[in-house]
């Protein structure tokens, strides 16, 4: 995917930070925010939201019903997902809840008054922190093989032309060692065997997932008592992907990644270095099909005799269960990560639980 060694360019984090946070970044800018150009969860259907508001209210429960509950939404884009929790929260639960929207994009218009609009999450959280799609548009450097073997910084320009720069040192090293090894970090002259001209693992690639590791640490850190979830496309060590996950969105389509702020510019995160980044005990991963499902989510259709005794509540369920079903399908949004942290609370995504 690189271009070779012409001029110019620099790091992919660099230049997405600029490109999705700048002052004319792509969630800086004005208009329909991230909606217009992909879908989530949240878009897909209210059924989510209400989801995440059963987990806040077992997150409550499990806290002893404190007099104050946060419920904090990490990239929470124009409010989607904070505004549905809070609709779909019991009266009582609601009266207690603190409502935070975390967002560098300004305050949308219309947006209920009992949401406090911020650009980072408070000091210190009881309650839910909860992180959808959020570290997938973390920026982070891409590494490439050379020919030698060696990974190397992949630099970019604005147009999306590529080209390999130095190589990969320091802490960034050591994250790829340890999460995603690539070539043979034995340095520039020595490297894998090459044959006919081609190293041994040249044009592999990785994303260093070290900034996300980091911000997800100041998140979650923040949480006293309660529960962090992050959600995101994912990886783990046990299946990275050879060739990387770099890639763009624009206007529902997915495109080549250009660090020019007119696409939304992301790659799959490795949650599991996520979870090992953070010191609260207990973390555990799993899919968004497994979390859904222990929240009492199911994509089963109503039982056919309904149509005969209530054809309306019988059409309603059947719609409920096909946005059920899209919400946990297997090779979609189903295989969503959820890294799920808790602290001081016991385990609410136990499946063996009662639904609700």
């Amino acid at each position: 995917m690189t271009a070779g060694t012409g001029e110019g360019g620099r790091g992919w984090r660099a230049a997405a930070q600029d490109a999705l946070y700048g002052p004319e970044g792509f969630y800086r800018g004005p208009g329909k925010g991230p909606v217009g150009h992909f879908r989530t969860s949240v878009h897909a259907s209210p059924l989510f939201a209400g989801a995440v508001a059963r987990l806040l209210c077992r997150v409550d429960e499990a806290l002893g019903r404190p007099a104050v509950l946060d419920f904090v939404d990490m990239a929470a884009g124009r409010g989607e997902l904070a505004a549905g929790v809070l609709s779909a929260l019991p009266a009582g639960v609601a009266a207690r809840t603190r409502v935070y929207a975390v967002e560098l994009a300004g305050r949308p218009a219309g947006l209920d008054h009992r949401i406090e609009w911020r650009t980072g999450p408070p000091e210190r959280i009881t309650g839910l922190l909860f992180a959808n799609e959020w570290l997938d548009n973390v920026p982070v450097d891409v590494a490439e093989v050379d020919a030698a073997g060696v990974p190397r910084l992949v630099l970019v320009r604005e147009d999306g032309t590529e080209r390999l720069g130095e190589p990969v040192g320091g802490a960034q090293a050591a994250w790829l060692a340890r999460w995603w090894p690539l070539g043979s970090g034995e340095g520039e002259e020595g490297g894998e065997e090459v044959r006919e001209g081609v190293g041994v693992g040249e044009g592999l690639r990785a994303e260093i997932g070290l900034p996300r590791d980091r911000a997800w640490a100041a998140a979650a850190g923040t949480l006293a008592r309660g529960l962090a979830v992050a959600v995101d496309y994912a990886h783990t060590a046990a299946a990275r992907p050879p060739f990387g996950t770099l890639t763009a969105f624009r206007e529902g389509r997915e495109t080549m990644p250009v660090p020019d702020g007119s696409c939304d510019i992301t790659a799959h995160v490795a949650l599991d270095a996520c979870a090992a980044a953070c010191p609260l005990p207990g973390a555990r991963l799993l899919s968004q099909r497994e979390a859904l499902h222990a929240l009492g989510l199911s994509g089963a259709r109503p039982p056919l005799a309904l149509a005969s005794t209530d054809p309306t509540g019988y059409v309603r369920a059947l719609a409920r269960a096909g946005e059920a079903a899209e919400l946990t399908a297997p090779g979609g949004l189903g295989d969503f990560g959820w890294l799920v942290q808790p602290s001081g609370i016991e385990d609410v995504l136990d499946g063996r639980r009662a639904p609700g």
